[in-house]
């Protein structure tokens, strides 16, 4: 007679090949932590909150966004109050050089070493590319700044003249789960996305890459989203957590819970050691004042400060304050050159 196997905790498991190792948690042993009780929650975060400082130190990066072209984007992605298919109460709208400079300026005051610019489009057409470009060279002559871009899903020809013309990272979410992902989007697929991020790689600009938690998606399928975020390897992947939208077809999901949300924010720390895990959108109302402080604490190392594109944050302030009071580093601008 055999006996059964002795079941290892997960945690203890974590400790000892995350922290001591450097090696990720694959998508079972994930899943395995985002199905732990409540009352490991803050014994997780511990965890998380180790893993990050020995593999990505105290620094915290800080970032700032803004939208060149808000609205009527035709595609459907059923988070986003931006798409021109839904009855939601975004409307299409430019915005012009001088306010772009501006915002570039308000964001590097913040201490800020990154400033992203987002279209909301499928992808860039020759237009937006100019205004971009345009854009990049204004900021250049005024602001010390690392600029980002977020322009949809590119052709090799786009990357090419994003590259040339200094973009330091690009984003562009998975948003979910390879399975989850046609519930989700239907207009264009997971593998464009995919193809984009890879091109950006190639060409040698940073990835980032990340998506919403909070959009009916399974733990099975969240744990199948770390997963395929690790085989990407992005420098950074930013967590959003789903805002339901009026006029969206997510408009009346539930807010994800903040212990469900803190223990996402732990498990993906566990799944990408050494990656910037930046807290983005829908923390606010999903995580509050508290939460904000217990994720940084739980294996978050970057925050997009103030506003969203299209829903507010909180005040930049508040974030720098937390960050003093955290005795955590803002990671300075000549430290990313």
């Amino acid at each position: 007679m055999t006996s059964a196997p002795v079941q290892i905790d997960v945690l203890a498991l974590a400790r000892e090949q995350v922290l001591e190792r450097g090696e990720a948690l694959n998508e079972s042993q994930v899943l395995e932590v985002l199905q732990l009780p409540e009352d490991r929650l803050e014994e997780l975060l511990a965890l998380a909150h180790d893993v990050r400082m020995k593999w990505c130190g105290p620094e915290v990066e800080v970032e700032g966004i803004i939208s060149l072209k808000t609205g009527g984007c035709p595609e459907d992605c059923h988070f986003c109050s931006q798409s021109g298919l839904f009855q939601s109460p975004v409307r299409a709208a430019w915005l012009d050089i001088p306010s772009l400079v501006e915002a570039a300026k308000q964001t590097a005051k913040s201490g800020a070493s990154e400033f992203c610019i987002v279209a909301a489009v499928r992808g860039p057409d020759e237009r937006l590319l100019a205004q971009v470009a345009a854009g990049i060279e204004a900021i250049r002559n005024e602001v010390d700044i690392q600029i980002a871009c977020s322009l949809g899903m590119l052709t090799q020809e786009q990357v090419d003249q994003l590259a040339a013309m200094g973009v330091h990272r690009y984003n562009h979410n998975l948003e979910t789960s390879k399975s989850h992902f046609p519930n989700v989007v239907t207009t264009h697929t997971w593998d464009e996305r995919w193809n984009t991020l890879r091109m950006v790689r190639e060409a040698g600009m940073e990835v980032c890459c990340g998506g919403i938690l909070g959009m009916g998606e399974t733990l099975e399928q969240r744990a199948e989203f770390a997963a395929n975020l690790a085989e990407l390897e992005p420098d950074e992947v930013p967590l959003n957590f789903l805002n339901p939208r009026p006029g969206t077809p997510f408009g009346d999901l539930e807010v994800l819970p903040a212990s469900e949300a803190l223990k996402s924010v732990a498990a993906f720390r566990l799944a990408l050691p050494r990656t910037i895990l930046r807290f983005a959108g829908g923390r606010e109302i999903t995580l509050g004042d508290l939460g904000a402080k217990q994720g940084i604490l739980g294996g978050i190392n970057a925050v997009i400060v103030g506003n969203y594109l299209t829903t507010l944050g909180r005040p930049a302030e508040q974030d720098l304050d937390l960050l003093v009071d955290l005795q955590m580093p803002i990671k300075a601008l000549n430290d990313t050159l």
